[in-house]
């Protein structure tokens, strides 16, 4: 960063910190604590939400998840359908005082397309990405595609858009400045991992005209600061929370609903009312999940019902579900796994022998510091080894889980071989935004599932523009999973927001986010 740069930015700080007494300060606990600042590096949800925070996006889907224009003003397509023309709207500038151009365009998308597996399938369409004028860029295809705007405009993995200087970093290597020129400012020098993040509202942002309605619209920050305290124990959460030191609980434990219902000063707000899925996932580089057999026998083992009673408990908020891309959607359907997650422990058992199960330890890492996840773990390893594995489970934070998940060691020298996490819906329901079924070996996700039938399935699915048949390929897709498993998907649940009844504004969205947010 230039000295020029530099001073802008203390100033802009010094000023905000000079009108501490006049400020409106919102204080969260998050699902997680943020330890990394690079949304394209990692899929974790808090650096997810951490770039919702700093970082514009090209589009966005709205509260009907319907994807909408957010830093482009408007866009045409060539009738041949291979160009497509983007130009941004005006007022656009990042944090250092430098405009967004379509220069820092291309190199944000082509980092993005290198992690992210919707940009991934994307790009095996496109033949060049390319700036016309400062406020102009093209897309060139190699070909016509359907999923333009849906990967563009996707909520999670979104191509947050960064200065050219810093998007030229090697998709895989974490970036360490973040510049953004979203609604709020990163203060990296308050950053204190364990303790808090702090943001302040960016009071260059000019957002656009339209009500903001989930992901999309006005982002019009409200507050003047925004801290994201970091407490891992719940009772110490709750009591912060109705004691009034904070504000706000993205995500209270489930048992502690009924003393935050109990006060009158605050409230239980559900803005995710499409909720999420519990995830098992296999390392396929390694024994014992290198066999299908094996990861199998896991889904034959597992049942739903033990590991959302092991976390959510109350069935108002959870829901078996053998659809894997979740009941009550478009694609829903059962076919392949009827017989699966009822822990069928002979028929486990049984696929062991057929794999060739020589009682080779399974890697189980368990993330503790998230109520939501930290009593998945043992629940695996229950009821694998009821079906004759040994399981090694392995304790750590959610953030060391999330460095640790992206080694390819081998599992006895720093790697492993399964772990447990969650996904919110709307990243599920959709075939190709759907990460745990993208399995093109070495740039797929976290576990690196090489399936060349798979990726047959969901190109055609990406290609194809009949509904009708979009869904038989998407039971398709399912059936190839139950036969060769990417993952196992353990179940829906609910989680409402805890705020304090002087906080208004929280926006209905499947990505936690904190614009229009007030505090009186």
């Amino acid at each position: 960063m230039s000295k020029r740069i530099l001073g802008l930015f203390v100033a802009c700080v010094l000023s905000l910190g000079g009108a501490a007494q006049a400020q409106t300060t919102l204080r969260v606990v998050n699902h997680s604590d943020l330890k990394i600042i690079d949304p394209i590096w990692t899929t974790a949800y808090i650096v997810r939400n951490h770039g919702y925070m700093i970082y514009d996006t090209l589009f966005a889907l709205d509260g009907n998840l319907e994807v909408k224009p957010q830093m482009v003003d408007k866009w045409s397509t060539s009738d041949d359908k291979l160009t497509w023309t983007f130009t941004l709207r005006d007022g656009l500038e990042f944090h250092d005082g430098t405009p967004v151009t379509a220069e820092d365009v291309v190199p944000s998308l082509k980092r993005w397309a290198v992690r992210d597996p919707l940009g991934q399938m994307l790009w095996t369409k496109v033949d060049d990405v390319k700036a016309v004028d400062a406020k102009t860029f093209q897309i060139l295809l190699k070909a016509p595609t359907g999923i333009m705007l849906q990967a563009l405009g996707k909520p999670s993995g979104n191509p947050f858009i960064m200065p050219k200087r810093i998007a030229e970093t090697d998709p895989f290597k974490q970036i360490e400045d973040a510049t953004g020129s979203g609604p709020f400012i990163f203060v990296k020098n308050e950053w204190k991992p364990g303790e808090k993040t702090v943001y302040v509202k960016n009071p260059k942002y000019k957002p656009r005209s339209e009500p903001p309605s989930g992901l999309a619209g006005g982002k019009i920050a409200k507050v003047d600061r925004v801290e994201w305290v970091a407490m891992s124990d719940q009772q110490t959460v709750v009591n912060a929370l109705l004691k009034g030191e904070i504000d706000m609980i993205e995500y209270p434990q489930h048992d502690l609903f009924k003393v935050l219902e109990a006060d009158k000063d605050i409230k239980l707000v559900n803005l995710n009312k499409w909720g999420n899925q519990y995830i098992f996932r296999f390392n396929q580089l390694f024994k014992p999940f290198d066999n299908p057999k094996i990861r199998q026998a896991a889904l034959y083992a597992f049942n739903q019902k033990d590991f959302l009673d092991g976390v959510i408990g109350d069935p108002k908020w959870y829901k078996t579900c053998k659809a894997m891309f979740m009941c009550d959607t478009p694609y829903a359907s059962f076919k392949g796994f009827e017989d699966k997650f009822d822990s069928n422990f002979n028929k486990a058992k049984e696929l062991l022998k057929e794999g060739g199960y020589d009682g080779t330890p399974v890697v189980l890492m368990h993330s503790t510091d998230l109520y939501v996840l930290a009593n998945l773990a043992p629940v695996a390893k229950a009821l694998l080894e009821r079906a004759g594995m040994k399981v090694d489970m392995q304790s750590m934070d959610w953030q060391t889980l999330v460095s640790r998940r992206a080694r390819k060691d081998p599992p006895d020298k720093g790697g492993w071989n399964a772990f447990l996490t969650s996904s919110a819906s709307v990243d599920i329901v959709d075939p190709l935004a759907n990460t745990y079924i993208n399995a093109i070996g070495e740039n797929a996700w976290f576990g690196w599932p090489k399936d060349d039938e798979l990726v047959k399935l969901r190109t055609a699915f990406a290609d194809e523009t009949d509904d009708a048949k979009r869904k038989e390929l998407a039971v398709a897709m399912q059936v190839r999973v139950s036969e060769n498993p990417t993952h196992a998907f353990l179940g829906q649940w609910y989680s409402p927001t805890a705020v304090r009844k002087n906080v208004t504004g929280n926006l209905e969205s499947p990505v936690t986010i904190f614009w229009n947010i007030e505090k009186k």
